[in-house]
């Protein structure tokens, strides 16, 4: 009798791992699953791009040692806008080559080969130092005049409905869930499709047309310069 495996439940912690092997990365995910992780994996730096511009993650774990863009340089490029954690593997032991690793913001370090053991204790580690509190579930976002109803996706002023488009309401949904945060323009694209940078800064545009008493100086919507966008609003 062939014994089935059960799938991770919804709420465990998600991981990407970035690897370009692609046997490597068929038995981490079987391994991590079979511990009780969600996984996602990426062949290359660009995949990994696209995974983390529709996921949360709460770690990852990325190869070093890929063609194109290394995993030390895609770590350094998500510490630009981003504090997951991250772990990285590679088959590189010079001491000089962990410190890069971990100067650039990586929380762990650990060469091949390796006992997947060790793996799963590293980053069950990882995960409980860098848990965060749960926060209180915003219902209602108040930015000046209006406020923002996430489970109705209605944004109001003065008691009386703002008319906004789907994409708008969704942009919105996304900021004001992460309000007071650096929101990358890959999590405002609009599902399904690649990250277009400058079709999220023309619906940012008109957004702020509807939000900002002067959308050319924005108080509420700001950019983070070569990230992405930041709403600045109370529970």
């Amino acid at each position: 009798m062939i014994k089935t495996r059960t799938p991770p439940p919804d709420d465990a912690p998600h991981l990407l791992v970035v690897d370009d092997d692609r046997r490597i990365l068929e038995l981490l995910s079987r391994f991590l699953a079979d511990h009780g992780y969600r996984i996602t994996t990426a062949n290359n730096a660009a995949e990994a791009r696209a995974r983390l511009g529709g996921f949360a993650f709460d770690l990852l774990v990325l190869d070093v040692m890929m063609p194109g863009e290394s995993g030390l340089d895609l770590a350094r490029s998500i510490r630009g806008g981003s504090n997951v954690p991250i772990l990285m593997l590679t088959a590189r032991t010079e001491p000089v080559d962990r410190i890069a690793g971990l100067e650039l913001g990586a929380d762990d370090y650990i060469g091949k080969p390796f006992e997947p053991r060790e793996l799963l204790l590293r980053i069950g580690n990882i995960l409980r130092r860098t848990e965060q509190p749960a926060a209180r579930s915003i219902e209602i976002a108040h930015f000046g005049e209006f406020e923002f109803h996430l489970g109705r996706g209605e944004l109001i002023r003065g008691g009386k409905p703002v008319r906004i488009t789907d994409r708008e309401r969704e942009m919105l949904r996304v900021l004001a869930a992460r309000s007071g945060e650096t929101v990358p323009r890959q999590a405002l694209s609009a599902p399904g499709m690649n990250a277009s940078e400058r079709a999220v800064d023309v619906q940012i545009n008109r957004l702020r047309r509807k939000i900002e008493r002067d959308p050319t100086d924005p108080v509420f919507l700001r950019t983070v310069r070569g990230i992405g966008y930041q709403l600045i609003a109370t529970p």
